[in-house]
Order: structure tokens, then C-alpha cells, then sequence
């Protein structure tokens, strides 16, 4: 079956036909055009990866420490009845996980060295249903036993307070004991009993975690001020916490991961988002180089478009022949960005190690970063979209040069020949 002379000749045109100097430079231009648009596709697709992949690593550093949901008592006060809660929550199919646990302020001192810290008390063989961060230091947490006041603190606020392993520390309460002498604050020397390391620098500098029944006994609390939830998925942890919020018996907060760290994530967003159209300003910039491209197509073939026109073919055939040529430019020019695009995308974890040993240099510092690695994290919801406009913007582009070239009269065109 012979294909349509618009196709054939679109086609040729891109290859440049006759080998001539204006056909060579009318090639160059349009394989620059090519090139231009392979680079912008390949950029905004390793980009937003790169993006992506940080925000997914932060993300999960976070939530090792972190639990998708958590449900408060009314108020932020005591829960009511802990095991009628325990027992509501369990009964979401998305929950796997449940534990109760204690929040607080509080100051951590030692010597002069005082730190304003949030106080965690967990059970320690529920805490491994909740978060990530209790197997990697299932050991460590196994000392929190009742009565023994220890106390787990986060890397860097050990290191910040300058304390070991069994070394003292004391931990100041608010809302102090009201003596003749006055409001005394409420002060527990305990012993610290290791450190934990979740990667994120704001839980390893402000958190530290002891036994639930020694935090109750230390704020005189009568019970739990809340429950942590795990859940199969974490990406539906709104929706959930949406659900529970309407299925507990009584009053109370529920607040998901995504809303703890909102002002973040809405950061990323909006940063990721610039970056998007910032990019895409270079495709945009590759793909309108195909108008001049086009023009001088036009112009070098006034006469072949003479010719075409004589022999019947109409307005449309002959803007559709440079439709073609220029849509090829853009697909092949798309479809070259995609393959090095994802290319490098999916290889980064292997290309920046090589070329940070080839220019003997380190890109990600780890005194200075979360992550001492590039992450990258491709997304067919960035990828579709990269493809989609850089397809539209290329043939926008060819519309105007097209309909020049259907606009041509055959008469002025042949007077010269």
C-alpha cells in the first residue's frame, strides 16, 4: 500500500532533499531544532526524578520516625478508654499497626547544657508495629522497661549535649509542683540508654523516647495521650484519618504525616512545579526553532510547491507535506529525549558516583546533606505530561510556516525558473 505523497514528501524534506549549501544549513538548523528538544525533554525528565527521588528519601527517613496517623484524646488530653480506640482503629482495613504513646515538651539538661526537646513514651513491643525506626533499633528500645527511667535520644542531640551511654541526664517537666516554697518544676534524673538515627536531622536533634509508663508517671498522666497507626498504604493516609475521624466513638484529633510536615511538602510542590515551566521554556525555545526552519523550507521549495500546486494538489496537501516535516523533527526530537531521559534517570545511582570519581569531587556532601547519594525517582505522571507538550508545542509550530506555504501562488513562484 503506497503511502500519501504528503507523508513521502514531508519526510524528504526533513532529510533535506538535494545536497546542496541552502539544504545543508536548512538540515542543520532543523537537527539543531532536534537536538534542542531532545536535551529540554531529557532535562525536565532527569530533573523532576532527581526532585522526586529526594523528596521520597526525605520522606521516608521521616517516616521512620514518624507514623502515618495519629490519634489524639479530646482536648490533646488522656485517651478515655484506650482499648475501645485500639480496638475502633483495628478495625480499618488499612490499619496493620497500633500503639500507644505519650507526647510532651520538655527540657533536657546536663550540667549547664539545657535542651528544649519533645518527649515520646512508647511500649517498645508496639512501637515495631508503627514505625520503621524501632526494628533498626529493636535493641536500644528493648531497655526502656518500666520503673528503669532510660532514656533513647536522637544522634545529634547527643552529640550536641556531649552524654554516652550510661551517662545522667535530667529531665525537666512543665507545669511544675506547687510547694510552700513555691511552683517547683518536676525533675527525674535518667540514664541514658543509647541513641537512635533516623537520617532526619529535626527528629535527631529534638526527639527523645522512654518508657510509656515512666513518661505517664513524669507528667502525671493517667494514661496515653494518643495512638500511632500504620497503615498498607501510606499515600491514603488523608483519606483514612478522614475515615476514623467519623468512625471513633467520642471526640478526637486525628492528623496524618501529611499534615504534621504540610508547610514542606507544600514547598516541594510549589519548587517543583517551578522548575516544570522553567524547563519547559526550553523545549518551547527548541520546538519554535522549527518556524524558521520551516520558513527557509518554504522559501528554498517555492517552486516544488509551484509545481505540486499545478499538478492538483490543494492548499491542504501542501500543508499537510510541511506539517509532516516539522511533526517528525518534534517526535524524533521527543522520543530521543524520553530513551536519554529515563536513560540516565534510572542509571543516576551509578553515572554521579563515575563522575564524581572522574573529576575527583563530592556532590553530596554528607556533613552537609541528609543523603550522601543522588536519588532519583522517574514518575510516568511527569514523564506523560513532558511527552505530551513537547509534542504540542512542535507542531503549534509548524501551523503558521505550513500555512505560508499553502498560500503560495504557482504563478509567482515559476516566473523565474
Amino acid at each position: 500500500m503506497a503511502l500519501p505523497y504528503e507523508l513521502v514528501l514531508g519526510w524528504r524534506y526533513t532529510r533535506a532533499g538535494r545536497a546542496t549549501r541552502r539544504n545543508g544549513f536548512i538540515s542543520f538548523i532543523s537537527g539543531v531544532s532536534m537536538l534542542g528538544i531532545s536535551l529540554g525533554v531529557a532535562a525536565l525528565i532527569i530533573v523532576l526524578s532527581v526532585m522526586n527521588g529526594f523528596q521520597k528519601e526525605v520522606r521516608d527517613r521521616m517516616l521512620s520516625v514518624v507514623s502515618h496517623i495519629e490519634v489524639f484524646g479530646p482536648g490533646g488530653g488522656v485517651l478515655p478508654d484506650l482499648n475501645r480506640t485500639l480496638g475502633e482503629v483495628r478495625k480499618n482495613p488499612e490499619v496493620v499497626g497500633a500503639a500507644p504513646f505519650v507526647a510532651a515538651q520538655s527540657l533536657l539538661a546536663r550540667g549547664e547544657d539545657m535542651r528544649g526537646t519533645l518527649v515520646r513514651g512508647i511500649d517498645p513491643k508496639l512501637e515495631l508495629q508503627v514505625t520503621d525506626l524501632a526494628a533498626t533499633s529493636q535493641e536500644t528500645l528493648n531497655q526502656l522497661t518500666p520503673g528503669a527511667f532510660n532514656i533513647v535520644l536522637g544522634v545529634e542531640l547527643a552529640r550536641a549535649m556531649g552524654v554516652q551511654k550510661g551517662d545522667a541526664v535530667t529531665l525537666i517537666a512543665p507545669g511544675g509542683v506547687v510547694t510552700p516554697a513555691g511552683v517547683v518544676p518536676r525533675i527525674k534524673q535518667m540514664t541514658v540508654a543509647g541513641t537512635f538515627d533516623s537520617g532526619h536531622f529535626e527528629y535527631d536533634s529534638g526527639l527523645v523516647m522512654l518508657n510509656i509508663e515512666d513518661a505517664a508517671r513524669i507528667f502525671r498522666l493517667e494514661g496515653p495521650t494518643g495512638v500511632r497507626l500504620k497503615l498498607k498504604d501510606l499515600n491514603r493516609a488523608r483519606e483514612v484519618a478522614a475515615q476514623l475521624g467519623t468512625q471513633l466513638t467520642g471526640e478526637f484529633l486525628v492528623r496524618d504525616w501529611t499534615r504534621q510536615n504540610r508547610t514542606w511538602f507544600a514547598a516541594v510542590q510549589l519548587e517543583k512545579r517551578m522548575m516544570f515551566i522553567i524547563l519547559t521554556l526550553i523545549v518551547a525555545v527548541a520546538a519554535f526553532n522549527l518556524v524558521s526552519t520551516l520558513v527557509m523550507t518554504v522559501t528554498d521549495k517555492r517552486a516544488d510547491i509551484a509545481i505540486l500546486r499545478t499538478l492538483g494538489a490543494s492548499p491542504g496537501s501542501i500543508m499537510g507535506i510541511f506539517v509532516v516535516q516539522g511533526a517528525a523533527v518534534g517526535v524524533i526530537g521527543t522520543l530521543a529525549g524520553l530513551l536519554l531521559g529515563l536513560g540516565i534517570a534510572l542509571n543516576i545511582d551509578v553515572l554521579v558516583p563515575a563522575l564524581e570519581h572522574a573529576l575527583n569531587a563530592s556532590f553530596l556532601p554528607k556533613d552537609v546533606y541528609l543523603i550522601s547519594r543522588m536519588p532519583s525517582d522517574p514518575q510516568s505522571s511527569d514523564v506523560i505530561p513532558i511527552a505530551v507538550i513537547s509534542l504540542v508545542l512542535a507542531f503549534v509550530a509548524t501551523l503558521y510556516p505550513s500555512w505560508r506555504a499553502s498560500r503560495v501562488n504557482p504563478a509567482e513562484a515559476l516566473r523565474y525558473e
